[in-house]
């Protein structure tokens, strides 16, 4: 499994989406953006009895979803109109002006996510998932969490969206600070496997070395808190990272 990180990213903000479903973002929970109605939200004994938390066999979805297809969700005509209130409503309460810093495109079952808002708690961090089962798994994950742990995880969130085609609706030039793409490799469709390419050289990103590795408590996290991660552990199997920061010189001004 290959695990990579960009690091400080220029975003650009100007690329609005077509067709009608140029809207606004759709409401993180259901009830009234506070976690309210969570309970009714997870009814049918989705819950696990002990933990709250939700049990993933009731949200068991295809590995994969076609990025290129359409797919009908809100999405915001440009960053301004994305709305983090919903997302983030106790965050928010004491400084509306704080703004998402951390993204895990393909979030997947967001364990990634869970971790790293407890290693940063005072940074806002979004999971960016296509498949709706595995986006509403996450999100009621972290309601439960919430609920049960008052003061914590109000700086993650999570939103149903295609990333390839609607990154720069969400977030301002330079705006986010960290990146993360989690992906099998090779990948479980043998089809796929002559589409892979391997880079050395990048001309707006460079490689960072070991020591800022060794350095970054996010990088002890990419092989460890994702559930894939877990998986590939177990069976011994290999994980690789590639991490990498924008060059200075490209970040826009």
């Amino acid at each position: 499994m290959w695990t990579s990180v960009a690091q400080n990213l220029g975003i650009r903000g100007d690329v609005a989406p077509h067709g009608d479903r140029a809207t606004t973002s759709a409401p993180f929970c259901a009830g009234d953006g506070n976690g309210n109605g969570f309970a009714a939200h997870l009814s049918g004994g989705r819950a696990h009895k002990t933990t709250g938390l939700p049990r993933k066999r009731f949200y068991r979805a295809r590995a994969h979803s076609n990025p290129l297809s359409d797919s009908h969700f809100p999405v915001p005509v440009s960053p301004s109109q994305f709305d983090c209130t919903v997302h983030y409503p106790q965050f928010l309460k004491s400084d509306s002006s704080k703004k998402i810093e951390f993204a895990d495109i393909g979030c997947g079952f967001g364990g990634l996510l869970i971790s790293l808002s407890t290693l940063f708690p005072d940074t806002l961090m979004i999971g960016m998932e296509l498949r709706d089962k595995v986006t509403e798994y996450v999100k009621e994950r972290i309601l439960a969490l919430r609920a049960s742990n008052p003061g914590h995880y109000e700086n993650v969130s999570v939103v149903r969206t295609n990333s390839m085609k609607y990154i720069p609706n969400y977030f301002e030039k330079g705006q986010l600070t960290k990146m993360f793409f989690l992906f099998p490799d090779p990948h479980f469709k043998e089809k796929n496997h002559r589409r892979r390419s391997c880079l050395e050289g990048h001309p707006l990103f460079e490689a960072l070395p070991e020591d800022e590795l060794e350095a970054d408590p996010v990088v002890k996290l990419l092989s460890t808190a994702t559930e894939e991660g877990q998986k590939v552990e177990r069976n011994e199997g290999q994980t690789f990272r590639a991490v990498y920061r924008r060059i200075a010189s490209s970040l826009p001004h």
